[in-house]
């Protein structure tokens, strides 16, 4: 059998795949550049020749699995609805009860972090990026009166230390908190920061749009 021979790009691709998938099994510490090399059926030569380090190759892996999250991130804040709606498909996507990355990938590589520089470059890049478009949408949906909001980049700051605290409460001690009662108050959160009497959202309700709080009764800060 005719064995295909992929590019440079194609086996990069395989080769950072594969190690997302066994960093997610493993653990930064415990997963080694044979384990990566076993599940593809190559050499531990051929993984060193494309990543020099392990280092490197977590690094990569990382920036590889932040790079999906980012393109999926921008793709729901792209789409052609109101802001609120963009909104809140990016928070329960996100969010540790949604359909984003592994938890338990990004847990790993926030401690990992602490000891890698580089891997700490990843992680800090991520979560300003994703703040950034977070704070850009909220800032569309003050400009277009769908809701209050005085500081979109510190409420931006705020859902990402929520939803990442939830994640660590959900990944790491299960049964900690119910799925549930953390997406409700996910959802109180965001009505909060953007001074909503409700957290529903009307078109799931079948209701009236949703209201902006009188003034001075939407923020935290």
């Amino acid at each position: 059998m005719t064995r295909v021979r992929l590019s440079v790009a194609e086996r990069r691709g395989d080769l950072l795949r594969a190690a997302v998938e066994q960093i997610e099994a493993r653990g930064v510490t415990a997963v080694r550049i044979a384990d990566i090399a076993s599940v593809l059926g190559v050499s531990n030569a051929l993984v060193l020749y494309h990543f020099s380090t392990k280092e490197q190759l977590v690094a990569a892996a990382f920036r590889h699995a932040a790079e999906g999250d980012l393109a999926h991130l921008n793709k729901l804040l792209g789409r052609r609805t109101s802001a609120l709606r963009r909104l809140r498909s990016a928070v329960r996507w996100y969010a540790p009860t949604g359909q984003a990355k592994g938890w338990r990938l990004w847990i790993e590589g926030w401690a990992a972090a602490l000891r890698e520089p580089a891997l700490r470059e990843v992680a800090q890049d991520l979560d300003r990026q994703w703040k950034a478009a977070i704070a850009e949408v909220i800032a569309e949906g003050v400009a277009a009166g769908e809701f209050h909001c005085p500081d979109p980049h510190g409420t931006a700051l705020r859902l990402t230390a929520l939803l990442d605290g939830l994640a660590v409460q959900l990944t790491s001690y299960e049964g900690a908190v119910p799925r549930a009662r953390a997406q409700e108050w996910v959802e109180e959160a965001l009505a909060r920061e953007l001074g909503l009497e409700s957290a529903a959202d009307p078109a799931e309700r079948g209701t009236a749009p949703i209201r902006a709080a009188p003034s001075g009764t939407h923020s935290r800060s």
